[in-house]
């Protein structure tokens, strides 16, 4: 149920970090696990069951938004999709308020409708955690401030978030967590009201 943002400058390894999370890389050493279970012992369906991310460069498909959204039910389907498959992901687009789009094809969509649907497919995945890489980079400022209202909609219900992002102001607002990286380490962590009002460097 928690709310961890990372900030950093480019290149700082803040992308890398959270592959590290979502097993996409694997750690030279140290261990990652989710819900007291170690990654490396998972298959990519057990980790997908537990953990959903949204990077920054995503495929955008020739798939409707319903479809888009019913992939993200993949780590749950056993030989078909079932009506709770279908509730799911139905769900997951109305939370976003994008049951108008439900029929438009992604790649027909602006940058801002995209990134709501690949979060609609991620929350159909029922996942425990939440990784999200700069979810509203290159996005048009109206569009930022919805996608940030989804996000912090999000972590009030409950859901643990980890968010790499520029927007400091939603960082301290929103966060219970904030790890500054720089060079590859977490040059400082904490409270957002300590790192941002007495940071130690």
């Amino acid at each position: 149920g928690s709310f961890m943002a990372i900030l950093g400058n480019n290149g700082a390894g803040k992308s890398t970090l959270l592959d590290l999370l979502a097993g996409i890389a694997r750690p030279s050493a140290g261990e990652v696990s989710v819900c007291g279970q170690a990654i490396a012992s998972m298959s990519r369906r057990q980790i997908a069951r537990h953990i959903a991310y949204v990077g920054q460069q995503q495929t955008v498909p020739h798939l409707t938004v319903y479809d888009e959204v019913l992939l993200g039910r993949r780590p749950h389907v056993g030989w078909g999709l079932t009506d709770h498959d279908r509730e799911v992901a139905a769900r997951a687009i109305a939370r976003l308020g994008f049951e108008g789009y439900s029929r438009r094809y992604c790649d027909e969509l602006s940058g801002g409708e995209r990134q709501k649907a690949f979060i609609a497919r991620a929350l159909a995945q029922e996942p425990k955690v939440l990784i999200l890489d700069e979810p509203t980079s290159a996005l048009d400022p109206e569009m930022v401030g919805e996608v940030l209202r989804i996000m912090k909609d999000l972590a009030q219900e409950g859901l643990t978030m980890i968010v790499v992002t520029h927007e400091m102001e939603f960082a301290r607002d929103v966060s219970n967590r904030v790890i500054f990286m720089d060079k590859g380490i977490i040059a400082e962590e904490g409270k957002p009201e300590d790192l941002f009002t007495n940071p130690k460097e």
